[in-house]
């Protein structure tokens, strides 16, 4: 009898992994697959990103060669300088539709972490009572990414909101003079998988959605001035080249 209990939980817990994988983004049609590549870090070397809908929901997730979320961003005690790592997912969507100002770069999914800085003044996402400690806890973000050559050649950079202008931002804006906002989507990690789950309001048109994956490292600039928060390195594009290859469905 108590080899048929033991017999009986292995089996439920290998069917259960096998359920687990079968839902990560390699395994889903229309995924974009990336190769391995054992020079890369390995929780940040994509193998594949995808998303769907479920009506106004879409997710979004992305399959590492290693344990997704295992190489945050180690801190170095200050704002001007600090640094950030994200799993991102561009997209073709006009900023608009999350309540951006429309038109002003391309809206993008961060599931990102930053130890010196917390910028979710709207969630305890360590639960101890204080909203202000916790840029450390992966959490998640919508950026406005423009192209930007005070941060390199090519590079971009989260859209900078000048003095004196007033865009339009979503209503969970933290305050930040930068294009981004934290709108307190949980990201969920298991093993090699990032998902985020995220809500549309109705009317947003989610009919042809197209999207990339990347993992990538952004900074605050030291003099904490414009271009305020730009990114630093990219560590792996699903599709290799930014072409936003996948199509939502």
């Amino acid at each position: 009898m108590k080899q048929f209990f033991t017999l009986t939980a292995v089996s439920l817990l290998a069917a259960n992994t096998a359920l687990a994988d079968a839902s990560h983004a390699k395994h889903q049609d229309g995924a974009i697959l990336s190769a391995a590549d054992d020079q890369k870090v390995a929780s940040l070397d994509i193998l594949a990103a995808h998303a769907h809908r479920d009506g106004n929901k879409v997710t979004f997730h992305m399959t590492t060669n290693g344990v997704a979320g295992a190489d945050p961003a180690k801190p170095v005690g200050a704002l001007a300088g600090a640094p950030a790592t994200a799993y991102v997912w561009p997209t073709s969507l006009d900023p608009a539709s999350v309540g951006f100002e429309g038109g002003t770069g391309i809206l993008a999914l961060a599931a990102a972490t930053h130890p010196d800085f917390d910028d979710t003044p709207l969630f305890d996402e360590n639960a101890d009572g204080d909203v202000g400690n916790d840029g450390g806890h992966w959490h998640t973000h919508w950026v406005v990414l423009t192209p930007t050559p005070e941060c390199g050649d090519g590079a971009l950079a989260v859209r900078d909101i000048p003095e004196g202008s007033s865009p339009k931002l979503p209503a969970t804006w933290p305050g930040l003079p930068i294009f981004l906002d934290s709108p307190g989507f949980s990201p969920v990690f298991d093993g090699p998988e990032v998902v985020v789950n995220v809500g549309f309001a109705q009317g947003v048109d989610l009919s042809s959605v197209a999207y990339d994956g990347v993992t990538a490292a952004l900074r605050v600039n030291k003099n904490v001035h414009a271009p305020l928060f730009c990114v630093t390195d990219v560590f792996d594009v699903a599709s290799g080249d930014l072409s936003l290859p996948g199509q939502l469905k």
